[in-house]
């Protein structure tokens, strides 16, 4: 046996008797975490839904940069410690959810007067995960210390001196935190890889996105919901009722397809020891899957309060561009998984020459109309994905 798996095992091994878990099964109080984690989307989300424009956009875009980085980081950080006890699992989730909870009070008005709650909740989920590696990992030496007291102390201190500081100099701290946590995710090196990766529960991973993305489809269907209440119409009815196909096809394409590719795909990069396939199947593309989907649900919550009338400029830049991103990013996923360039060509040209066409449809039709085109491209869309699952079954 090498070094590396002698040393992994040592570490299982000393973790061992503490186990009283499923490690590979997602734990009920990381589903009740996530509950708060949609419900700050929501909060996020409400300016697409009521005021729709570009500058809206961009901000939810870059306000839920900081959330979803912090989810994730939360989310690997419990898969690669599966020596944790039920027990230090709740209490770690109760934590963050509070912080998370602020976060998510805060976000209406995350850049405006609540601006020093949105930085509050960003440094205690940080100061969260700090205590978190530090009792499990602070005896793995002196550059493994720097590290993670860099990667979640000196963030979670920045993000508090950011209270104090007047806007928009807040906002270009709460930036450089990103990058700065970005940075060393990038720049980590092999050795920390080598010893954290070979923890990793590819069944968990799956999972965990996998139930994220059904909550926050189940969150564009509440909206829809919330948005017919409020415009009882057989127009906006019948709008609504084309923006669950909407919701319930982009469901299908992900389910029945995606987190199956994405539990093998995890394993040969796991095997393979490739941590920065990884590092992007994991980190980084998931969150222009989850912006996309809200930015779909945002634009059906503009077409079912008016039917008959254009979609705003932001809600149909919403609308496609949140499909094309969806399709896109699955696309880049398959190909960092290793799936040939043809099969994903083979749908991913297609869906993005129809997303094209979806996007001149919005600038002359109804809104309404324009949702039902949208079902009309995904259709397509599906059958494609279905068509050339068949052939490839029988082949």
């Amino acid at each position: 046996m090498t070094q590396r798996g002698n040393d992994v095992s040592s570490e299982a091994a000393r973790h061992e008797p503490a186990l009283d878990r499923d490690p590979s099964r997602a734990h009920w109080m990381e589903l009740f975490f996530d509950l708060i984690f949609v419900a700050l989307v929501g909060q996020l989300a409400l300016g697409l839904h009521e005021h729709p424009s570009v500058s809206g956009l961009l901000v939810f875009t870059a306000l839920f940069a900081s959330v979803w980085w912090s989810w994730v980081n939360l989310t690997f950080t419990v898969n690669v410690m599966p020596w944790l006890t039920r027990r230090q699992l709740a209490i770690v989730m109760l934590a963050a959810m509070f912080a998370v909870g602020a976060i998510a009070v805060a976000a209406p008005e995350a850049t405006g007067e609540r601006a020093w709650l949105f930085a509050a909740g960003n440094a205690a989920l940080r100061f969260v995960l700090l205590g978190l590696w530090v009792s499990q990992s602070w005896a793995s030496g002196t550059a493994s210390r720097i590290r993670l007291l860099v990667y979640n102390g000196v963030t979670a201190v920045i993000w508090l001196v950011s209270i104090w500081v007047p806007s928009p100099w807040n906002f270009v701290l709460w930036g450089a935190v990103i990058v700065i946590e970005v940075t060393l995710l990038v720049t980590s090196s092999q050795s920390w890889a080598d010893r954290v990766l070979p923890n990793m529960n590819v069944e968990h991973l799956s999972e965990r996105f996998g139930l994220l993305v059904v909550i926050v489809l189940g969150e564009s269907v509440l909206s829809s919901v919330t948005a017919l209440n409020d415009v009882w119409t057989l127009e906006a009815g019948l709008t609504a009722l084309l923006g669950l196909g909407v919701i319930a096809l982009l469901a299908w394409s992900f389910f029945m397809y995606g987190t199956d590719a994405m539990r093998s795909g995890l394993e040969r990069l796991q095997a393979a020891g490739d941590s920065r396939a990884i590092r992007d199947t994991v980190g980084f593309l998931p969150f222009l899957i989850v912006v996309g989907v809200t930015a779909i649900s945002g634009a059906l919550v503009s077409a079912i309060h008016h039917p008959g009338e254009l979609l705003p400029v932001a809600s149909a830049i919403s609308l496609c561009g949140g499909i094309a991103v969806f399709y896109a990013t699955n696309a880049i996923i398959s190909l960092r998984f290793g799936r040939p360039l043809g099969d994903v060509l083979r749908w991913a040209v297609p869906t993005l020459l129809l997303t094209i066409a979806l996007g001149f449809a919005a600038a002359v039709l109804e809104a309404g109309l324009v949702i039902l085109c949208a079902v009309g491209v995904l259709v397509i869309v599906v059958l494609i994905a279905e068509l050339a699952d068949r052939a490839k079954a029988t082949a």
